[in-house]
């Protein structure tokens, strides 16, 4: 049953504009940080956060620049200062990526993403973000990696701003230790935003600030889909639209648990693609589902689609009052802020299981932790599942068990003939075979070669593959072969049908195939 849209309107109300006072300082900062201007990150936050919440799948989302997205933003200038416009060019193709994966439904892939990847990540990119901001609270230049930042801090020493660090100090004390009963009423970014650009102003001091803002409406940027750019815009594209979905979608099961209800993953997807794709072309910064933001409109009342758009007419207000009062914000303050982003996003509750965390995980974490860092955050995300994929296939395939027992050992039926008995090798199969374990089936291969008869008993084997399917072949075909006689034990005809539908029904006919031991051994008899 569909809501009406203002059914809770004091709420959403209420919702939305908490959460602009939140998104305001976290746009700017997140604007600047990037490399593209205080601009770029209001503009992402107000369109992206309005087209996400009428089109995407999650009715309480707030959408707007956040960290993960902003590293891959500032990367992508820092390396191409020369032609910012190739970042937004690359925006708009994510946003175009993050549509096609909504239509071909993959949203809910997310769901297997194993958490020591998402642990990892996380904690890198909140470990990114601090780095990234030592230099702009130390007062100094400088755009680099996260490790040459600290780097140039290291060196610059002699050329410390104390001015800016004492701003940058204020706000870091004001957004880690503010109690909890004025944080419930004002954010403390948005406090550590007024006090510390208010102290710069008043004690005169000279520092870097964000500068002029523009009031007048963002102008057209169009994309450059030219030969050249092409090769460098689609890496850069991709990476941003899986890393947005992932983080959107991560958001939206936030959302979900704080008011039991289910988001549309596909749809969320849907509709941040289209907010990135209208957002790039205004010049806006990539944007994706910001928890923090998404859980204080919640919070606070919102529970429809209005809420995210009151919270995008909000920022529009800000931007076009209070703008020239928003260019005087030093960039220490930003910083200080930033840091405490940084700080937050970084995943505790993994760090204190490291001592009791299985090893694999815990080798998982660390890896995609520190190519986060020191390398490239998709790389990281891809070699994180890759690694937690073939661990767990190792771990699956040691719980495969394969057993060569003589018939004469396991039955002492006299009406079995006691040669046939010493002839007769029963190999069995107990739990998955796939292509982790299939390899077991070709070691045990020369162990039943000697014998007239091998009994294959598949009846408690719980799944198989293609791969376990052919290596099952091989061994039929090299039994055959040797004037072996095989039979295959089925207990699942399920599994029986699909073995046979692969390819085996080629190599042994309907008195190969048996549904239980007495029957695969008077098969034998006979």
């Amino acid at each position: 049953m569909k809501t009406n849209i203002l059914s809770n309107f004091k709420g959403d109300l209420t919702g939305g504009i908490t959460a602009g006072i939140i998104a305001l300082p976290l746009a700017i900062a997140f604007g600047v940080s990037s490399g593209l201007g205080a601009t770029a990150g209001i503009y992402g936050a107000i369109i992206v956060g309005m087209l996400a919440s009428i089109f995407g799948g999650t009715p309480t989302q707030i959408s707007g620049p956040t960290g993960p997205l902003t590293v891959v933003a500032a990367s992508v200038v820092a390396m191409h200062s020369s032609n910012p416009e190739l970042i937004f060019t690359a925006i708009f193709l994510s946003g175009i990526f993050q549509i096609i994966l909504g239509i071909f439904k993959v949203g809910k892939l997310v769901n297997f993403i194993p958490y020591p990847v998402i642990s990892g990540f996380m904690s890198g990119i909140g470990a990114i973000i601090i780095l990234l901001q030592i230099n702009p609270l130390l007062g100094l230049n400088f755009s680099g990696t996260p490790v040459e930042g600290l780097i140039n801090a290291v060196k610059s020493f002699h050329n410390l701003d104390f001015q800016s660090i004492i701003l940058g100090c204020i706000a870091l004390g004001i957004v880690f230790f503010t109690p909890k009963r004025i944080s419930k009423i004002v954010p403390p970014p948005l406090i550590a935003l007024i006090v510390g650009t208010a102290a710069s102003i008043l004690l005169n001091f000279d520092v870097n600030t964000i500068g002029e803002i523009p009031r007048s409406l963002p102008s057209l940027i169009l994309p450059d889909f030219t030969l050249g750019n092409i090769e460098t815009i689609i890496p850069i594209a991709l990476t941003i639209a899986v890393l947005g979905s992932i983080d959107s979608l991560l958001t939206s099961l936030v959302a979900d648990s704080m008011t039991k209800t289910k988001h549309d993953s596909n749809r969320e997807l849907i509709g941040q693609g289209i907010g990135n794709l209208v957002s790039a072309l205004f010049g806006g910064l990539v944007s994706c589902g910001a928890t923090m933001r998404t859980a204080v409109n919640i919070k606070s009342g919102g529970k429809t689609r209005l809420s995210g758009v009151i919270h995008s007419i909000f920022l529009i207000l800000i931007l076009v009052f209070f703008a020239p009062v928003a260019a005087k914000i030093p960039l220490a303050v930003l910083a200080g802020i930033l840091i405490k982003v940084g700080v937050s996003i970084v995943d505790y509750k993994f760090i204190k299981l490291l001592k009791a965390a299985p090893r694999n995980d815990l080798l998982v974490m660390f890896l995609v932790f520190l190519i986060t860092i020191f390398d490239d955050l998709m790389l990281a995300v891809g070699v994180g599942v890759v690694l937690s994929s073939i661990l767990f296939a190792a771990n699956i395939a040691k719980q495969t068990d394969i057993k060569l027992m003589e018939l004469s050992d396991i039955t002492d039926k006299n009406y079995i003939d006691e040669d046939l008995k010493n002839d007769t090798m029963i190999m069995h199969i107990d739990g998955t075979l796939f292509f982790g374990s299939a390899s077991q089936i070709a070691a045990r291969m020369n162990q039943v070669l000697e014998y007239k008869n091998v009994i294959i008993d598949c009846s408690n084997l719980k799944s198989i593959d293609i791969s376990a399917v052919f290596a099952l072949e091989d061994l039929v075909l090299t039994l055959k072969s040797k004037k072996v006689r095989v039979i295959i034990i089925f207990n699942n005809r399920e599994i029986a049908a699909s073995t046979l539908k692969l390819g085996l029904r080629k190599l042994i006919n309907q008195n190969d195939i048996a549904f239980s031991s007495h029957e695969a051994v008077n098969s034998i008899q006979n």
